[in-house]
């Protein structure tokens, strides 16, 4: 088992940035991949930004070259760097984790507002 808490999201203009977190309850490494995912009301949930335990990243083409998706190991966190913020990067931001077995681990999602 494992409990993933996303924090960071919140109100920025549009151009601004924003930076989410994701603690998790046991060590990243022995997740596959984490990766954050984001929803808006009447969408399917999207994959923002993927990192697996090797270092590879993977994002989605809406966010290329605007997001970036890190991990520090020692403190079992993920990041997402938002920067150059848009209205339709508005959602709410879900941090997830995969584990070697394939099973997903949710965060409780995190909202993320970009407007004027």
């Amino acid at each position: 088992q494992a409990q993933l808490v996303e924090s960071g999201g919140g109100l920025v203009q549009p151009g601004g940035s924003l930076r989410l977190s994701c603690a998790a309850s046991r060590r990243i490494f022995s997740f596959d991949a984490m990766g954050w995912f984001r929803q808006t009301p009447g969408k399917q949930r999207e994959l923002v930004a993927q990192i697996t335990t090797g270092g590879n990243t993977n994002y989605a083409d809406s966010v290329k070259g605007r997001f970036t998706i890190s991990r520090d190991n020692a403190k079992n966190t993920v990041y997402l760097q938002m920067n150059s913020l848009k209205p339709e990067d508005t959602a709410v931001y879900y941090c997830n984790g995969r584990s070697v077995g394939g099973n997903m681990y949710w965060g409780q999602g995190t909202q993320v507002t970009v407007s004027s």
